[in-house]
């Protein structure tokens, strides 16, 4: 039977509900050789800043237990570099191109933003707020409510394409996080970043990282990142898009039915740079085996009627 995969955001169509996450696919031509990157749903490019940025000195990946750390840095050509030598190329494809947008200042933010407007082959934004605030000591924006819903504001403002606000895990709530970037006007919110965590080196007894602690992604995560989707969903009306651990067909399915419109797919390509292609086939088959005409109609298709409160889950 024919299934329907897409879905539209602020009048962007995605083709199918499969993105590449950013920082795990490079600027898309670094996959061509690999994969059918049109493919995908769409391409959420590495992040950018509005100077090239070296990032932080090795060790910055660390393979863990289901999973790895990495503290690049937001390590980026920044985002001039990025116009003249990777957008042609971008415009080239037959899939959504959003632009990841990292910065130490809200000024930062607007500005890459600004310089990002008026270029053609840009589908929308995703905005990385799990940087350091350098006017704030090198807080993280994401963990103060104000500071992001502020930020959110202020981009809003300034373009009319999609505008996604990826939430760091690293808060007590992220439900309140997302109600803020709802009123300030966010098409959508990426749900979730990567979580703290770090490792040792019992022979040397020093962090294996240089920074001490990164951020961990991997199945490792998945628990946690289905539960804030599902938190997540039900708290705000924009569409949530999930991530954290999708390795296959299933994962992606389950982060669906949990409430997100859309996945993306990360640590796994440094794996299989087609499994995002993959993951997409997958979940149009199971809408074909199960008569399922729209894959929109797996959003938020979960039975969560246990018989068991919230309260007895945490005794």
């Amino acid at each position: 039977m024919m299934v329907k995969t897409s879905f539209m955001l602020r009048g962007v169509e995605f083709k199918n509900r499969v993105l590449a996450a950013s920082g795990t696919f490079g600027y898309g031509d670094e996959c061509v050789d690999f994969m059918n990157v049109n493919g995908l749903g769409g391409l959420i490019m590495k992040s950018l800043s509005m100077k090239p940025r070296d990032g932080n000195p090795p060790t910055r990946i660390v393979e863990t237990a289901g999973g790895m750390l990495n503290s690049i840095g937001l390590a980026n050509i920044g985002v001039q570099r990025f116009i003249v030598e990777k957008l042609p190329f971008l415009r080239t494809l037959q899939t959504a191109i959003i632009a990841n947008i990292a910065a130490s200042t809200i000024e930062e933010y607007c500005d890459v933003l600004d310089t990002l407007e008026g270029e053609e082959g840009i589908d929308g934004y995703e905005i990385n707020v799990s940087c350091p605030n350098v006017k704030e000591g090198g807080l993280s924006f994401g963990t103060s409510c104000e500071l992001t819903e502020e930020i959110t504001r202020r981009l809003r403002a300034r373009t009319e394409k999609p505008l996604i606000i990826k939430l760091t895990p690293n808060v007590t709530h992220i439900s309140d996080f997302a109600r803020a970037v709802e009123g300030a006007g966010a098409d959508a919110v990426s749900v979730i970043n990567t979580l703290i965590g770090m490792a040792v080196d019992v022979k040397t007894r020093k962090p294996i990282l240089s920074t001490v602690t990164g951020g961990l992604s991997g199945p490792a995560i998945k628990p946690v990142a289905l539960a804030k989707v599902y938190e997540t969903a039900r708290a705000v009306q924009i569409p949530v898009i999930g991530i954290g651990g999708i390795m296959n067909t299933t994962d992606a399915l389950e982060f669906l039915m949990v409430g997100a419109t859309a996945v993306q797919v990360g640590t796994v390509n440094f794996i299989d740079p087609a499994a995002g292609t993959k993951i997409a086939a997958g979940i149009e088959q199971y809408c074909a085996d199960h008569q399922i005409d729209d894959t929109g109609a797996l959003v938020g298709s979960l039975d969560a009627r246990t018989g068991v409160s919230v309260l007895d889950t945490w005794i």
